[in-house]
């Protein structure tokens, strides 16, 4: 039968027929639905995304009659309040409005607007410098809204960072790629500390020390100018977070910043705080303004660049202004708790740290390229951690929720657990990759040989959940001796391991002009002179009263040459090195035959099983004898030279455990 057109018509009946009878038979391939309930598209894309549900229960209020249960909407006003205070301009009446949500998604935070904070109030100032106090104003500032993006999720943060920020991108292994601008390393040069007077009495000052004072006002100075910055822009990214997983001993940050890559890069090395850990913040303990796009004034005092890098121990804040580095934050907060924990009785170390099946804990300290990476990422171990520690009367536990690995000549062969890190959540800092596959080429240093991945500690595969773990048994202090000369292990008594915990020791290998290439011998106090806050024999008394209170045993293992410098001798394998670090795990070296070397005074064993008896005395490996005595020498004479700064500083009351130290070093 035709249509009036002239077309056939479309027989249904026979359609409905089969699927009248599929249904009859429990069948239907139908897969057409109920038409959305929205009626635009706007409202479609808001039902995409599920509101979060708070995953804290309701308190118990039936114990105590007077108890007032806070509702979910004021317990955000007091968050936003919180906020708007820690963006409070000391020169003004009150903080900025501050509001929840993204203003590109315009209606969603109508309902989320705390009213403005009051400024902190003032902090006693520990200087003498007289200033003029500024007049307390009102500004075009305290007329608009601050969005506030509170520790937004990693799937958030790529959405920002994409969007918004030059330079992000989305690698094959679906981490993100960022730039960190003109700077692609840390500034030490322009880091500062206020030296009040409680900065001047405790912390080290003077030849050696990493610590560059500043006065407070002109930290002041440099205060407001990032504040201002930050409330000037439409939204600033903000992450409330722990640091150290003791939990009698962990630290509440607050990092305000203005870019998602430097928000995702702390929400991956600082600890994360569960939904109910984050609803009980409160005021934090310490608070990082990362103004890093913007610079600092020249003509402020003490500014010798457009960067600087600022630490007020006494408000508990830290000003990042002309460097958007993201590391800054990182080893910020690293300086501060070697400032805060000791004053706990908390010993604050640069090292990593695993354990064994059987909790027995091991501490690995080293500078660049001795290993510590390498030797301390152990499958047959726990990772605990594999930078930042603490070891308190608890036992030792980690300080970050994360790892920063170095990126450069990465490969899945070297480096499998790094490299398998890699993934989505991860931050990729100044990497080069195919514009077309996103592939990343961890050879290509066009950006810079600091190249940098941070991830969650979770995506190691081995890390111990909590971060946490009892007292070190054993302590190993790396070194790579270029000079070839020093053991390839050597147990250290109490003394010994001040001394080169002290010293800090590791030997470069670099170019001279003339092509020939020979060892520089490398000192880092503590084996992180970067980042200490008090004086290193400080750090070393507390490590020998630990090591001996809780029966550690300290360890020097050499990962560099044998049978000659650099460019003679060859480099220890790495195999023996884990046969030696593996023996030391075992307890097999506590049981060994030892006999002591020249010079140095280092107990040596005679055999360990799997590595060759002839190595464990360097004198052994070298040809010529003489040029063997001689760079011995040459080596001990600079760790003497090194260790003069140190000489003169008294532990106490007397000098009795300056004079130890110095007795266990090198005797030439």
């Amino acid at each position: 039968m035709a249509t009036p057109n002239g077309l056939a018509r479309i027989d249904t009946t026979h359609a409905e027929k089969k699927a009248a009878a599929k249904h009859e038979n429990g069948i239907c391939h139908d897969d057409s639905s109920a038409p959305v309930r929205a009626q635009n598209i706007d409202e479609l894309h808001s039902m995409q995304r599920k509101r979060s549900a708070p995953t804290t229960p309701i308190k118990d209020t039936s114990a105590s009659p007077f108890a007032v249960a806070v509702s979910d909407e004021d317990r955000r006003k007091q968050q936003l309040q919180s906020i708007s205070a820690s963006l409070a301009s000391l020169t003004r009446e009150t903080g900025p409005k501050v509001v929840r949500g993204d203003p590109a998604r315009k209606g969603e935070a109508a309902a989320k607007t705390a009213p403005a904070a009051a400024p902190p109030p003032p902090q006693p100032h520990h200087h003498h410098h007289h200033h003029v106090a500024p007049t307390i104003s009102v500004s075009d500032s305290s007329l608009k809204f601050t969005h506030v993006l509170y520790n937004l999720s990693p799937g958030e943060l790529y959405e920002q960072a994409i969007k918004y920020e030059k330079g992000s991108f989305i690698t094959a292994t679906g981490a993100l790629a960022t730039l960190s601008g003109a700077k692609t390393g840390r500034s030490p040069r322009d880091k500062r500390i206020v030296k009040d007077e409680a900065a001047a009495q405790e912390l080290w000052w003077g030849k050696g020390s990493p610590n560059i004072e500043m006065d407070e006002h002109t930290f002041l100075t440099n205060r407001e100018r990032a504040v201002d910055y930050l409330n000037s822009l439409d939204k600033v990214y903000v992450n409330d977070q722990f640091l150290n997983w003791d939990p009698e001993n962990r630290i509440k940050v607050r990092i305000i910043s203005a870019r998602a890559y430097h928000s995702l890069f702390m929400h991956n090395m600082c600890i994360r705080p569960t939904e109910e850990e984050l609803e009980s913040f409160g005021t934090p303990d310490f608070t990082i303004y990362n103004a890093g796009k913007f610079p600092c004034n020249r003509y402020t005092h003490y500014m010798t660049s457009s960067t600087s890098v600022d630490i007020n121990l006494g408000r508990r804040e830290m000003v990042i202004l002309g460097t958007q580095y993201a590391g800054e934050m990182k080893k910020g907060l690293f300086g501060v708790m070697h400032y805060l924990m000791p004053k706990r009785r908390i010993l604050s170390l640069h090292s990593g740290c695993n354990m064994g099946r059987d909790g027995d804990v091991a501490l690995f300290f080293g500078l660049s390229g001795t290993g510590k990476t390498t030797l301390s990422t152990d499958h047959n171990r726990l990772l605990i951690g594999d930078d930042e520690h603490c070891w308190s009367d608890n036992g030792v536990s980690n300080i970050e929720g994360g790892c920063y690995a170095k990126c450069i000549d990465l490969s899945r062969e070297k480096e499998p657990d790094i490299w398998n890190a890699i993934k989505f959540g991860t931050v990729l800092e100044n990497v080069v990759f195919d514009e077309h596959t996103r592939e990343v080429d961890y050879t290509d240093k066009s950006v810079t040989e600091n190249t940098r991945a941070a991830y969650p500690i979770e995506y190691i595969p081995n890390a111990k959940i909590p971060c946490v773990g009892p007292h070190p048994k054993n302590v190993i202090l790396l070194a790579c001796d270029a000079f070839g000369v020093l053991p390839p292990v050597s147990k250290l008594n109490l003394a010994q391991t001040m001394y080169h915990f002290i010293s800090g020791y590791t030997a470069l290998v670099a170019g001279t002009e003339d092509g020939i290439k020979e060892p520089q011998a490398t000192f880092s106090a503590c084996f992180g002179a970067a980042f200490i806050m008090l004086h290193p024999t400080k750090y070393a008394a507390m490590l020998a009263e630990k090591m001996q209170t809780y029966g550690a045993t300290g360890w020097l293992v050499n990962t560099g040459w044998s049978g000659g410098r650099y460019g003679v001798g060859k480099r220890i394998k790495l195999p023996y090195t884990r046969k030696i670090i593996d023996a030391i795990h075992s307890g097999e070296l506590l049981t060994a035959n030892y006999q002591k070397t020249e010079v140095f005074g280092l107990e040596i064993p005679t055999a360990i099983e799997g590595v060759p008896s002839e190595i464990l005395d360097p004198i052994n490996t070298w040809t010529d004898k003489a040029a063997y005595k001689e760079t011995l020498l040459k080596l001990a004479g600079l760790f003497g030279k090194n260790f003069e700064v140190f000489a003169s500083y008294k532990i106490g009351e007397d000098s009795t455990l300056t004079e130890e130290i110095l007795a266990a070093g090198p005797k030439v």
